[in-house]
């Protein structure tokens, strides 16, 4: 997952939607579109994980999905298993930090036990292997 500080956050590209938290993600039309940001308005608003994840699996949505708003490290593991790929973090959240929390994460990038928005099988379903 690609982290940024809120000073990074580059403004709206050709090709990216901004697209409101309360808005159905299913009647988004995805033509031309390489990036869309969600945005959390609180941290503990999560229908921007449920909108990531049916971009991804439903939509079948391939470019980047930004999480914007007030974005805690506590919510990246999260965030990058619902189908984030990059992530806009509030002022006050240091970027080392978030980049340890995402490093002590590594079985979340291939599901181990259970699949999520980015790899639909499970880690032993790939491996053929039904021990942990």
């Amino acid at each position: 997952m690609k982290l940024l500080t809120s000073n990074d956050n580059t403004a709206k590209l050709p090709g990216t939607v901004v697209f409101a938290n309360d808005a159905d993600p299913m009647d988004l039309p995805l033509d031309g579109v390489k990036r869309i940001d969600l945005h959390f308005p609180k941290f503990t608003d999560g229908r921007a994980y449920s909108q990531a994840f049916l971009l991804r699996r439903r939509r079948e949505f391939s470019g980047e999905i930004r999480a914007t708003g007030d974005v805690l490290v506590d919510q990246l593991a999260q965030m990058e298993r619902s189908g984030f790929t990059a992530a806009v973090l509030r002022a006050d959240q240091p970027l080392d930090v978030a980049q340890r929390v995402l490093a002590s994460y590594p079985g979340y990038g291939v599901g181990r036990y259970q699949g999520d928005a980015v790899q639909i099988k499970p880690h032993f379903a790939h491996t053929g292997s039904t021990s942990s």
